[in-house]
């Protein structure tokens, strides 16, 4: 059986590498490193079993791509990752159609246990 297919979209490289360590053991991993790369990417036909968004990007947040993703490729699951711990953000992504909302600095354990829930 092939591995499901992750899509890490996040403009630090930093975060983008902690991600894959964490999860390309057990996930296909792909990455992007803002919201209009991935829309592109969408536009393919690429097709993906779950996204990890970060909030805060350059050009186009975080939230404004989930609003997009889920017009273009609802079934899509997105877990929100940011660094800034809101109640008005997760709620936000939450009705924008997020499963889940990680903060960073985040653990190995919550990051698999959140994909683990959602995949």
């Amino acid at each position: 059986m092939s591995k499901k297919q992750i899509l890490i979209c996040d403009d630090e490289l930093g975060i983008r590498e902690s991600l894959n360590l964490i999860l390309k053991d057990n996930y296909e991993i792909s990455f992007c490193n803002n919201g209009q790369e991935f829309l592109r990417l969408l536009d393919t036909g690429k097709k993906f079993d779950l996204l990890l968004l970060d909030i805060k990007m350059p050009r186009m947040s975080g939230i404004d791509v989930l609003r997009e993703i889920k017009e273009k490729e609802p079934k899509l699951k997105v877990i929100i990752i940011t660094g800034y711990k809101s109640v008005e953000t997760a709620t936000e992504a939450i009705k924008a159609g997020a499963v889940d909302y990680i903060v960073k600095p985040f653990s190995s354990k919550d990051i698999l246990k959140s994909v683990e829930r959602n995949i």
